[in-house]
C-alpha cells in the first residue's frame, strides 16, 4: 500500500510535487459529474460506525454527498458548471476554469479540515498541495485510504499531495508558497500572519479563515418554556460536542434574556443534564494536560470572581457550565466549558460585539424581534446567523465568503462574431 502522507525532507521535494501537481491540472480535461462521483462514494465509506469517533467525520460524509455540493457548486459557480458549460451572462458567456495548484495549511486542531479544505480546491478544478499537521498525520492517512478505496482510477488522488513537515522549517514553507497559485489559511493569529508572510506569486489567491468565536442565544420566551427545555438543551450540548469545541463556529458563551419573575435555574439543570447525556453518548477518550488545566482554572476563576456565579461540571474535566449575569463575552476556554448569561435583553451584547463573532446562534419565539437582531449582529461582524443546533451546517457564505469560487477563474467570453 502506497503512504499517501509524505514526509518533506527539503524543498525540492516541495518544488516537485507542486510541478507534478500543475502538469495533471494542464494537462487533464475537469469534470465535475467525475468529482461529485468520488467523493458520493468517499462519502459511504465514511459511514463505518468506528469512524463516528472521530471529531467532525459525520459532519464530512454530510459535507461530501451530492445533495450538499450540487446547490452550493449551482449558486457560486452558475447552474451550467455541473455539466462543464458556460453560463450566460448578458451578450457574454462564463465558464470556471482552476487557478491551479492550492495550497492548504488547516489548522492543527481540527481533525477534518485539511480533507475539507482541499475539497473546495478541487471542486473548482485545481490541484491540492496539502501541509497536514503532525498531530493530524494518523486520522488523515486512515481517511484518505478511504478515499483512495473510493476512486479506482485517480480522477481525483492525481490531483493531491499530502506532505508532512514541521512548521519551524521555514524554507519548506517557503518553497510550498512559491509553489502554488492560491491557498487556503487556516488557524490561530499567528500562525495565519506567519503563512501570509511567505513569498507567494503575486498572482495567488489568498483565502484566509482565522481565529474566531460563536455565541448562542436564546430569548425570555423561548428558555422559559420547560416543555421545550429538553429540546433546546440537546441541541446547544450536541453544537458544543462537535469538533470538542475547538472550530470558530463552535459556542462558547450562551445568552438567556432575562424573564421578570423567572428564574433561570430550571433552564440550567435542564441544560445539566444534556450535557451529561451527551458526554455519556460521545465521551472524551484523551485530553491534554493543558485544557485540563485551563478547565480547573477557569472553573476556579469564575467562582473567586463573583459569590453570585456558579459552576457545574461532574468530577472530571468532561463538561463545565459557568453561570452567571453580564453582557461580557468572556475569552473561551473550550474544552467543552460553556459560559451561560443571563442578560437584560438581548441586544446589549451584539451591540458590543467586536467582528470576533463568526456565527451567532438563535433561539427567537418572535421573527420581527429576529430580523433585528440578526441586522445588529451582521452590522457588527457576524457572518452566519442560524437556528442553535446547526452552528457547524457548513454551507457557503463561510466568513461572509464563498468557498469553492475564491480559487477560480470566471472566464468572460463575449463572442466576436454577431
Amino acid at each position: 500500500m502506497i503512504d499517501l502522507v509524505q514526509t518533506a525532507d527539503s524543498p525540492a521535494d516541495i518544488t516537485t510535487a507542486g510541478v507534478r501537481l500543475r502538469r495533471v491540472v494542464d494537462e487533464t480535461d475537469f469534470k465535475i459529474a467525475e468529482v461529485l462521483g468520488v467523493f458520493e462514494t468517499w462519502a459511504a465509506r465514511l459511514g463505518a460506525r468506528e469512524l463516528d469517533a472521530i471529531p467532525g467525520v459525520p459532519f464530512l460524509r454530510l459535507w461530501l454527498r451530492r445533495g450538499t455540493l450540487e446547490p452550493i457548486l449551482a449558486r457560486e459557480l452558475g447552474s451550467a458548471a455541473l455539466q462543464g458549460g458556460w453560463t450566460a451572462d448578458g451578450r457574454a458567456q462564463l465558464k470556471p476554469f482552476p487557478v491551479g495548484v492550492v495550497g492548504h495549511w488547516p489548522a492543527g486542531n481540527i481533525e477534518i479540515q485539511p480533507l475539507l479544505s482541499m475539497t473546495c480546491a478541487l471542486l473548482g478544478g485545481n490541484a491540492a498541495l496539502v501541509r497536514i499537521p503532525s498531530g493530524l498525520v494518523e486520522v488523515t492517512r486512515r481517511l484518505i485510504q478511504l478515499l483512495a478505496d473510493s476512486d479506482p482510477e485517480r480522477s481525483v488522488l492525481s490531483k493531491l499531495h499530502f506532505t508532512v513537515f514541521e512548521h519551524t522549517q521555514q524554507d519548506l514553507l517557503q518553497a510550498m508558497a512559491e509553489s502554488v497559485d492560491g491557498a487556503m489559511i487556516w488557524g490561530g493569529k499567528e500562525a495565519v500572519l506567519n503563512v501570509r508572510s511567505l513569498p507567494f506569486p503575486h498572482w495567488a489567491r489568498l483565502a484566509v479563515f482565522g481565529p474566531r468565536i460563536s455565541v448562542a442565544a436564546m430569548d425570555a420566551a423561548t428558555w422559559s418554556d420547560p416543555q421545550q427545555h429538553a429540546t433546546w438543551c440537546q441541541r446547544i450540548a450536541r453544537d458544543v460536542w462537535q469538533f470538542d469545541q475547538q472550530a470558530c463556529s463552535s459556542p462558547q458563551t450562551l445568552l438567556l434574556e432575562k424573564r421578570e419573575g423567572q428564574s433561570i435555574d430550571g433552564f440550567v439543570s435542564a441544560l445539566r443534564r444534556a450535557f451529561a447525556a451527551e458526554n455519556q453518548a460521545h465521551p472524551r477518550l484523551t485530553i491534554p494536560a493543558a485544557l485540563t488545566s485551563a478547565i480547573c482554572q477557569a472553573r476556579a476563576s469564575w467562582l473567586l470572581d463573583d459569590t453570585a456565579h456558579q459552576a457545574l461540571f461532574p468530577p472530571g474535566p468532561d463538561w463545565t457550565l459557568l453561570v452567571g449575569r453580564g453582557a461580557v463575552i468572556p475569552q473561551p476556554t473550550q474544552g467543552k466549558t460553556l459560559t451561560v448569561l443571563e442578560v437584560d435583553n438581548l441586544f446589549d451584547p451584539v451591540a458590543k460585539f467586536d467582528g470576533n463573532v463568526q456565527t451567532l446562534g438563535l433561539a427567537i419565539a418572535d421573527p420581527e424581534k429576529e430580523v433585528k437582531l440578526a441586522e445588529l449582529a451582521a452590522r457588527r461582524g457576524v457572518d452566519r446567523i442560524v437556528k442553535l443546533g446547526r452552528m457547524h451546517v457548513f454551507i457557503p457564505p463561510w466568513d461572509g465568503a464563498d468557498l469553492i469560487r475564491p480559487m477560480v477563474r470566471m472566464v468572460r467570453h463575449v463572442v466576436s462574431k454577431e
